[in-house]
């Protein structure tokens, strides 16, 4: 199990974690509403992360609830944020619901990456965009 700190870009399904739901934001249709999408924000004890939902995983999950996710991928969306998501070859299955001890920050989709000047497979934090979800501000 992956700790959501230790994610970094990548163009493969290798990521198995487990997170809470804190919000989700408005389901949004594509392609002539037959695709569905929705942003949440997910965290663990170690960070938080916006998280891609698709199609019936809009419906399927609400704030609180405990999730499992396997062979997802931390890469960007098509709206050009970097999300995390199950993608077409991981799964997403809910385990829980409350009782998970959380951070928000910091927030791994406000962090600028770059390539690895050593290692042109990976990528690595440059700076930070905020420590928190630009997307999903704090209550006050």
């Amino acid at each position: 199990m992956l700790s959501l700190k230790d994610i970094a870009p990548s163009a493969r399904n290798n990521i198995n974690a487990r997170f809470i739901i804190l919000e989700k934001g408005t389901i949004t249709s594509e392609g002539g509403g037959q695709n569905k999408t929705c942003l949440a924000l997910v965290a663990d004890e170690s960070a938080s992360v916006h998280f891609q939902l698709w199609n019936e995983e809009c419906d399927a999950f609400k704030p609180g609830d405990i999730v499992h996710l396997s062979n997802g991928i931390f890469s960007y969306s098509r709206s050009n944020r970097l999300v995390l998501r199950a993608g077409k070859r991981g799964k997403v299955e809910k385990v829980g619901e409350f009782t998970m001890a959380f951070v928000e920050s910091p927030n791994m989709s406000e962090i600028v990456w770059v390539p690895d000047p050593h290692n042109s497979g990976k990528f690595v934090q440059e700076s930070v965009i905020s420590p928190i979800s630009g997307i999903f501000p704090p209550l006050v």
